[in-house]
């Protein structure tokens, strides 16, 4: 790996698209340091040693945004509005036509649905922004801590900071899309990369407290868990794919086999971004419920926020599963892949073409699908309880959706890293 980067910076195209991305992301976590006006800054710090920083429904939002959240930063929302607003975009083009006539119009069409993309991240950012200001003046973002967060809380004031950190995730957006088009990997997947791994040295220092035994064990824990992801990432389910021979004019054309990749994981990262969403609400309810809450608030609270109760790892189980299946319908449909091999034609082996192939394909999906759920499942859980049962926070980036991403978005820009020599290299022997 270390020789593949050493040959990317030989190479000039190569080099001038990573320096840009290293650039981009030096830009990020600059920004990620700087506090949005109106903020006390040393009593935020002052708050974050009391309290201990970020709990509960804030913790894995806070570790996305690489701690800018918990500091209140210009970037305190990171990426995530965008990424939910990708998702509800994904969902729409199943529950309004027009979106899915956009994204098989080709180029133009999907540059409409991105915009509007964009439009939807902008609301979900003023949203948010507005509701962790809100929370910031109530004193529940820190619990504990009775210091002023925003001294001024006149109307002008809190209109500036939301205007502040809706404009830094439109500018962490606008930097994600310059490293998709002009950098090397995706993006806002880098982003989040960047954010999840800059919280490396505190969790080291949180596990080195703990004893050269416990280390000991997350090392191995964690190891074996990258080691799984990588194995399972890269595992795919090729279906053969046969074209018949075709005459058009004086070229004959099909003839030749392939496959489709079928990878066990379909969803990815998102059904655990889903289900520790959903699961973070109770934490939220609680946190605005006030000092007197509701029983079933407490309930709720005590059973499905914990991360070591039966009921919060049933329920954790159950919504990855629900999701993988859920997110893999939309973004592979089963009926358009047999139309376009019946359209080329296309056949598997031994399948007839048109609905019988769509029939073997979805058969074949629901199984790959049911594994790929249980993995997520199982890479999501195994390192929280090992952090349970060890006596560690599980608000630290070695948790199941944090190697996750980390594994998966590593693996993908190496991948496109050596595409992109491989490609400099042949081109460069065709001279």
């Amino acid at each position: 790996m270390l020789s593949g980067f050493l040959s990317a910076f030989r190479t000039p195209d190569l080099r001038r698209k990573l320096l840009l991305t290293l650039g981009i992301i030096a830009i990020y976590r600059f920004g990620v340091a700087i506090p949005t006006p109106g903020v006390d800054y040393g009593n935020v710090q002052q708050c974050i040693a009391i309290s201990g920083g970020a709990d509960g429904a804030f913790a894995i939002l806070n570790l996305f945004t690489g701690g800018a959240l918990q500091q209140l930063s210009i970037f305190a929302l990171g990426i995530m509005p965008y990424i939910t607003a990708s998702i509800i975009v994904q969902l729409l083009r199943v529950l309004v036509p027009r979106f899915e006539t956009l994204y098989r119009e080709g180029p133009e069409g999907q540059a409409k649905l991105t915009q509007y993309t964009r439009y939807i991240t902008v609301g979900f950012a003023a949203l948010q922004s507005a509701s962790y200001v809100t929370l910031a003046r109530t004193g529940a973002f820190f619990p504990g801590c009775d210091l002023p967060i925003v001294p001024d809380d006149s109307w002008y004031r809190i209109a500036m900071m939301v205007l502040t950190m809706t404009a830094g995730t439109v500018l962490i957006m606008w930097l994600g899309e310059r490293i998709t088009e002009r950098g090397v990997g995706n993006g806002m997947s880098l982003l989040i990369f960047t954010s999840i791994a800059a919280g490396f040295p505190g969790a080291a220092r949180v596990v080195g407290a703990a004893g050269v035994g416990t280390s000991v064990i997350v090392s191995i824990v964690v190891l074996a868990v990258i080691a799984g992801v990588v194995y399972v990432e890269q595992s795919q389910r090729r279906i053969p794919v046969q074209y018949a021979k075709r005459v058009v004019g004086r070229r004959t054309l099909g003839g030749t086999s392939t496959y489709i990749p079928l990878k066990i994981n379909m969803a990815g990262i998102i059904p655990v971004i889903f289900a520790s969403s959903l699961l973070a609400l109770p934490t939220v309810i609680y946190q605005f419920a006030g000092d007197n809450p509701a029983e079933w608030i407490v309930w709720l609270q005590n059973n499905l926020a914990d991360y070591s109760s039966p009921w919060h790892i049933g329920l954790y189980i159950l919504l990855i599963v629900f999701f993988a299946y859920f997110y893999t319908a939309i973004t592979f449909n089963p009926e358009e892949v047999a139309d376009n091999m019946k359209k080329y034609g296309g056949f598997i082996p031994g399948i007839r073409p048109g609905k019988p192939t769509s029939d073997f394909l979805d058969y074949v999906l629901s199984r790959i699908t049911a594994a790929g759920s249980l993995y997520l499942a199982i890479v999501a859980l195994l390192p929280t309880l090992a952090f349970v049962f060890l006596g560690l926070t599980t608000n630290i980036p070695f948790g199941g959706a944090s190697v996750l991403i980390l594994v998966g978005v590593g693996l993908d820009t190496v991948k496109r890293i050596q595409s992109q020599l491989e490609q400099h290299n042949y081109e460069g022997f065709l001279k």
